[in-house]
């Protein structure tokens, strides 16, 4: 499925809510297709862009790995969905405000928690998501940067 596809739809899940356990799934699901995308962008993506994207790699990874995993059926990772990125700039663009989306979700997970450890698991989770962001945001960047720069080579 494509990206923006996944993406819509995790954003869509994330914002119905419920309850705790489900929108920390939701956040898991969240930040293991933005590994997905970050590992694709990597491999495949255009070349300025695969060190950050290597890095979104990384910090979504992180952002699993503070959170429990779900217990997910067969075909429910939408992350084992992905078959094609599209447009880089379009799926980051997307990718950036899902992101955005968790962390004010696990704000309010954490404002609301009731127990220390998810407090501390939302905490790290927030801190993943916006290192995760701050990647997506700097390669928009440098494909912004990249869109300039070629009008200059074909005027010149």
């Amino acid at each position: 499925m494509d990206a923006v596809r996944l993406i819509v739809t995790s954003r869509r899940s994330l914002a119905a809510g419920g309850d705790v356990p489900g929108i920390l799934a939701e956040v898991w699901q969240a930040q293991a297709l933005a590994q997905a995308i970050g590992s694709r962008l990597a491999v495949a993506g255009p070349p300025e862009l695969r060190g950050e994207a290597l890095g979104l790699t990384e910090l979504a990874g992180r952002g699993c790995g503070v959170l429990d995993p779900p217990e997910l059926a067969p075909g429910e990772l939408r992350a084992g969905q992905l078959t094609e990125l599209g447009d880089a700039r379009h799926t980051l663009m997307y990718l950036g405000g899902l992101l955005g989306e968790v962390g004010i979700a696990l704000v309010g997970l954490a404002c609301a928690a009731d127990d220390e450890g998810t407090y501390w698991q939302c905490m790290e989770a927030i801190d993943a998501a916006d290192e995760s962001r701050d990647r997506v945001l700097e390669m928009l960047r440098r494909l912004a940067d990249r869109e300039q720069v070629l009008p200059e080579r074909e005027a010149g």
